[in-house]
């Protein structure tokens, strides 16, 4: 092929990838060996807090949106992906009826206990195998249950399909993210109507589910005369739940792997043909979400480097290469905290708050930035550790290498704590996975990428990657989790 040939081969994708924290469009060029991935614009996700609650500032990530668009530059296709379970609420016009609530708003407190009192959590799990979060979009909807936006809602949306709504008029329901409103089946891919019927959930306020790599729609003629881009540009459905995206982008070479996908939560578990919808499965609380090509995510959510990010804040943002340095430093596993537990998921405080976790249980309370930060990166290779043993006894599925991907892969301190923790090598990389992953089902879509596997062997030819070697032995490993577990 000539260059110019592989040149024209080339074509460009716009991903619009949203984070807890910030948002971004990074813009993919694909071509037949080549995948490259620069970042157009990057924005600020800052929640408002309102006398109502907590609430997401759509309007500022939909300019985001627009200004990343802009600086994009023409591209062939945009998908958008973003955090899961939140929503926004349109009346019968299609406008917006308020922002969309936080998933850390106080709304669900208590709203679990009036669910399981009509569907049992065991019936529940059976039924849509998803794992018990209070935040869960089933929670918040009987939350919302007697509100007057609830009342006068047409059309419920998640938020990247909200987004995609705005851009190109049409609605839709990406079924991975769907997955994650526990009134999903993860056997059929469809609703669980049961479920849905029985706690008073209309589904027919969700527009009609789309699987990745569908079309969603051209960009309207407004937001190309506000982006400057030249139609027709068409909107590709990706897999819209960011960590469906980022386990897409997983460079595995074979079946026989874990994935950690870190930034705000980790995301630990396995990708797998069916879900694992036992009792041991519940009780351990594992999750079956929808991926990509109808495969399951069998994961654990951790609280992830969200401790981290509290605690930075509360410090006033410090060089965090120096403090990860200083911490490498501190002695190993000195005092661990539970990184799953619920009473770290608000924001404020979060040094004290782990402070006070240390002193509770017995255990040397963290007197320096750099021994707290330590202690939170202990805390998480074992949390790590914990879902990855547990997650291939459940399923049955031994692995032999964990890749740890997303934002958390460039903190070598924790890769390496994590590989001492399992006992297994882990792959970090790429750090950019949920972007990655959105670009190639777009390109997959568009005629310029493969299956599965050879998506993640284009990954692991074009991405830089890292391997860790475990040292040592998981003895001290294994002391600190019964310590934990008999706090």
């Amino acid at each position: 092929m000539t260059d110019l040939a592989r040149e024209s081969a080339v074509k460009s994708y716009a991903a619009v990838d949203l984070g807890a924290s910030s948002g971004r469009v990074m813009v993919g060029r694909v071509g037949p060996d080549s995948l490259e991935l620069t970042e157009a614009h990057r924005f600020p996700n800052r929640p408002v807090r309102t006398p109502e609650g907590l609430r997401w500032d759509i309007l500022s990530l939909y300019a985001g949106v627009l200004d990343g668009l802009r600086a994009a530059g023409q591209v062939d296709s945009v998908g958008i992906d973003s955090w899961a379970v939140d929503y926004g609420l349109l009346d019968a016009d299609g406008a917006l009826l308020g922002n969309p609530v936080h998933y850390r708003d106080t709304r669900t407190q208590g709203v679990a206990e009036k669910v399981w009192a009509t569907v049992p959590a065991a019936e529940l799990y059976a039924a849509t195998g998803l794992q018990y979060a209070p935040f869960n979009t089933l929670y918040q909807l009987v939350a919302a249950g007697s509100s007057a936006q609830l009342a006068h809602a047409e059309r419920l949306l998640l938020i990247p399909d909200l987004l995609t709504y705005w851009l190109t008029g049409e609605a839709g329901t990406e079924l991975t993210n769907a997955s994650t409103t526990q009134l999903i089946d993860p056997r059929t891919g469809d609703w669980s109507y049961d479920v849905a019927a029985r706690l008073g959930v209309d589904l027919d306020l969700f527009a009609p589910l789309r699987r990745p790599g569908d079309p969603a729609g051209l960009l309207r003629p407004d937001v190309l005369e506000e982006t400057g881009l030249t139609g027709p540009v068409p909107v590709t459905t990706v897999g819209s739940h960011d960590t469906a995206s980022a386990v897409a982008a997983v460079p595995a070479v074979d079946e026989r792997f874990a994935y950690i996908c870190t930034g705000t939560w980790s995301l630990v578990g396995l990708e797998l043909d069916a879900p694992v919808l036992s009792e041991a499965s519940r009780t351990a609380n594992f999750t079956n979400e929808l991926g990509l090509d109808g495969t399951v995510r069998y994961l654990r959510n951790i609280m992830g480097l969200w401790l981290l990010q509290e605690c930075l804040r509360e410090w006033g943002d410090p060089d965090l290469g120096e403090l990860l340095a200083a911490a490498a430093e501190v002695p190993a596993l000195r005092s661990v905290v539970d990184a799953g537990d619920a009473g770290f998921l608000a924001p404020g405080r979060m040094p004290s708050r782990i402070a006070d976790a240390c002193r509770e249980s017995g255990q040397p309370v963290p007197a320096s930035r750099a021994e707290t930060t330590r202690c939170i990166l202990d805390s998480l290779a074992l949390a790590h550790r914990r879902a990855v043993l547990q997650a291939q006894e459940l399923a049955d599925h031994p692995v032999d290498v964990v890749h740890i991907v997303g934002g958390g892969a460039r903190n070598a301190l924790l890769c390496r704590l994590t590989a001492d923790a399992c006992g297994l090598p882990v792959v970090a990389g790429p750090p950019e996975a949920a972007a990655l992953g959105n670009v190639l089902v777009q390109a997959r879509a568009h005629g310029q990428a493969g299956d599965r596997t050879e998506m993640r062997a284009l990954l692991a030819r074009t991405q830089p990657l890292t391997r860790y070697e475990p040292q040592g032995t998981t003895a001290a490993w294994r002391s600190a989790e019964s310590r934990l577990s008999g706090l």
